[in-house]
């Protein structure tokens, strides 16, 4: 039994086949960028995303022929209206990077709700206030999983799964049920939102391709990312590093004690429901990772493609004392300031390209190392190896940098995007072609396995670290 897995990212989609030997065949991709029309927003067209799932799905079907399911996985709390009836959207999708809502979540604080601007709650408010402003119409509201289900059913499944309603705001803390206080608060009618379904288990069926496959797994990215490396028991973690990066850790049956934000920083997430019964997990967030090396590649131009920037900071031994943080958005995960900033120390007349590209890419490592350090504490879990994914995976001094920061081996995945073996996983066992995550993942095997090779001074990079701290102070004060 084959699965079909659609991935929507930040910056298009991707579908491909997934065989019962986690083989990945005919994968198709179409670029589907967001658009800024403003400071601080963020937004994409949903029609064209909608016309880029049914695309790439066609290709890869056209290629691979009949499957057995389709698995969902995407973008997290980024958000979209539509009218029920005709199936349009009814204004811009707004991304999950979007920060328009900032004051408005800092206002609904004194009202003792807290959200982040980064969630869907406040965003789904205000394309509801734009669209339909007295609350009168027939809507439809949902994240990119919703919207994916309905596209591929023909406007039949209006659904979410919890791995993404459990990050848009809008559930309680047990992800049990809705927050009344905050549908009120924002006014946001039930009818309009969608039906909370597991991640695993049929919803309906993929009415615009052929053959009408049933849809029978839906997950979040990240939490795709950690089925898809096989972190599918309590202790076992990935971090993914993209543009940003995200650690997140399997920690079981049990919801961790804190509400919001544990004391090491990371948050609560549900990393996949099936039965009913949910699989806890937490996560670590860094702002700034790959988009460091863009900022090299793009801005100063001391790359001339961000591949280079592996084989350049090879070519020295050391950063000769060069130290970096990471923080050209802010800091998340354990300090969360968003007034720091990118910090570069240490300069000399003899720091050339390469020390400051094996700076930069140090300092990502550190952070890496942060995340990891802040979900051992928030859990109370040891984590014996890192599983790594995304495009910086495969920069080899990165991935050793890691390895000596975080003093523990670093397991590369086989494959870069382990979303799509993730997606595909949650909707082979629904259907049976896996007893259970366990047994599907149970034949994974790391691309390569990288050992640490020596010491790294820890210490002065976080003094580093506080030096970047409270930059912009008016953005530091802000709390979500």
């Amino acid at each position: 039994m084959s699965v079909l897995a659609v991935d929507v990212g930040t910056s298009g989609v991707r579908a491909a086949i997934v065989r019962p030997d986690s083989s990945v065949e005919h994968a198709h991709f179409r670029q589907v960028l967001p658009s800024s029309p403003a400071p601080g927003f963020v937004e994409f067209d949903a029609a064209a995303m909608a016309d880029a799932v049914l695309e790439v799905s066609l290709a890869a079907l056209a290629g691979g022929g009949k499957v057995d399911a389709v698995g969902i996985t995407n973008q997290r709390a980024s958000t979209i209206v539509w009218d029920r009836v005709t199936g349009d959207a009814v204004g811009p999708g707004i991304g999950w990077q979007d920060l328009r809502t900032a004051g408005f979540c800092l206002m609904l604080q004194a009202q003792g709700i807290r959200l982040a601007p980064n969630q869907s709650a406040t965003k789904l408010a205000v394309l509801l206030d734009i669209a339909d402003p007295d609350r009168s119409r027939d809507l439809c509201v949902g994240t990119v999983d919703t919207w994916v289900a309905w596209t591929l059913s023909r406007g039949e499944v209006h659904v979410s799964d919890l791995t993404n309603l459990a990050v848009t705001g809008l559930l309680d803390g047990q992800a049990s049920g809705w927050d009344e206080a905050v549908l009120e608060a924002l006014r946001i009618p039930q009818g309009a939102l969608p039906r909370p379904v597991d991640s695993i288990g049929v919803v309906g069926l993929a009415k615009a391709l052929p053959g009408a496959p049933p849809i029978a797994g839906l997950a979040g990215d990240q939490q795709a990312s950690l089925v898809g490396q096989g972190c599918v028991r309590p202790g076992l973690a990935k971090a993914t590093f993209g543009t940003g990066g995200m650690l997140d850790l399997c920690v079981g049956g049990d919801r961790p004690a804190f509400p919001l934000r544990g004391p090491g920083g990371t948050f609560p997430i549900v990393a996949w429901s099936a039965a009913g019964t949910i699989t806890w997990g937490i996560e670590a967030i860094m702002l700034s990772a790959g988009s460091c090396i863009e900022w090299l590649r793009d801005d100063l131009g001391i790359l001339s493609s961000a591949a280079e920037s592996d084989e350049l900071a090879a070519s020295c031994a050391d950063s000769g004392g060069v130290w970096f943080v990471p923080a050209l958005l802010g800091l998340g995960t354990p300090v969360w300031d968003y007034g720091a900033r990118g910090t570069l120390l240490g300069l000399t007349r003899g720091s050339g390209r390469a020390e400051v590209v094996r700076a930069v890419l140090e300092g990502i490592a550190h952070r890496g190392a942060d995340l990891l350090e802040a979900a051992e504490t928030d859990s109370g879990l040891s984590i014996g190896t890192l599983r790594v994914d995304g495009g910086m995976s495969a920069n080899r001094t990165f991935t050793q940098a890691l390895a000596n920061t975080i003093a523990r081996p670093v397991e590369i995945s086989a494959v870069t995007e382990a979303t799509t073996l993730g997606a595909a996983y949650l909707a082979g066992v629904a259907m049976g072609t896996w007893a259970s995550l366990e047994e599907a993942t149970a034949g994974l095997r790391p691309r390569a396995v990288i050992e640490p090779s020596r010491r790294v001074d820890r210490e002065r990079w976080l003094e580093a670290r506080d030096r970047s701290l409270r930059t912009v102070p008016e953005l530091s004060d802000l709390a979500f």
